[in-house]
């Protein structure tokens, strides 16, 4: 069973959730998720990992950061405290959605030591946008989050994140994790999403990397990953039939494609 934990850091507490031992692997949930929405995950790969999946500043037991528009530097620092407490060695690191641009961010720094990405279903950012589209996206979900409340905007929202005619036990698990957001927290990370340019952070990743989405991805579509697949020179891995919820709807085949990942680095770095 994985084990809920929390470090101190200058920033404040942060949870997460930890299973297994070995070569360290870490997963960052998106703007409409937490660390519980990674459960196929600790479950499946803790016999190969040490898997530990965050709550993003603001969201759960994590404190929010301390500034009021924070970008994805603030949130690379958070992370790269959470690393340190936790004496992670050159993890792998998966972030799906928004957690992609957090992944990329943190992989970029000067003293981050990743040793792959994954981005799933990967958010690329509205910071290179229009001033005015920018605001609009951000406004938009405010807006949503003060008339819905976090629990209407879970029953608002969950059935598109996964494939039209999801089972309902997929949809009730993907509205379940949205429950567990926190107004400030969700605040902070609309914040991030309308100011962030994933492929600025791409261009600068120097570790393997990979791109995997659902064909039937919604929010980020097959489309827009391909672009991001580009810009890393690496092909997009597509799960057939799920959506933008992929690692909750299909977590078998997220967790083999991952796996397989990993294993084309360590044969190429035993050739």
């Amino acid at each position: 069973m994985p084990q809920r934990r929390e470090v101190a850091s200058a920033h404040g507490p942060i949870s997460f959730l930890e299973a297994g031992s070995g070569c360290p692997l870490l997963l960052l949930h998106g703007i409409g998720a937490c660390a519980g929405a990674w459960q196929a995950q600790l479950a499946g790969l803790c016999g190969s990992y040490r898997v530990i999946a965050w709550d993003a500043p603001g969201y759960a037991a994590s404190a929010p950061l301390a500034v009021s528009r924070p970008g994805p530097g603030d949130y690379a620092e958070a992370l790269g405290a959470l690393v340190a407490a936790t004496g992670l060695r050159r993890p792998h690191v998966v972030g799906h959605s928004l957690g992609a641009i957090v992944a990329a961010a943190w992989a970029t720094r000067d003293d981050a030591d990743a040793r792959s990405l994954l981005l799933a279903s990967p958010a690329r950012g509205y910071g290179a946008s229009e001033p005015a589209r920018r605001a609009a996206v951000y406004a938009e979900r405010i807006a949503a989050l003060e008339a819905l409340g976090i629990e209407g905007m879970a029953a608002a929202r969950a059935s598109r994140l996964c494939a039209p005619g999801a089972p309902e036990a997929v949809v009730a698990r993907v509205r379940n994790n949205m429950t567990r957001i926190t107004p400030q927290g969700y605040r902070h990370a609309a914040q991030l999403l309308s100011q962030a340019v994933l492929p600025a952070l791409l261009a600068k990743v120097r570790v393997p990397a990979a791109v995997l989405c659902g064909s039937q991805d919604a929010v980020t579509p097959v489309a827009a990953c391909a672009e991001v697949a580009d810009a890393l020179h690496t092909p997009l891995r597509i799960l057939p039939g799920v959506g933008h919820a992929c690692y909750v709807e299909a977590p078998d085949a997220f967790n083999a494609e991952l796996l397989a990942f990993h294993r084309s680095i360590d044969e190429h770095d035993h050739e």
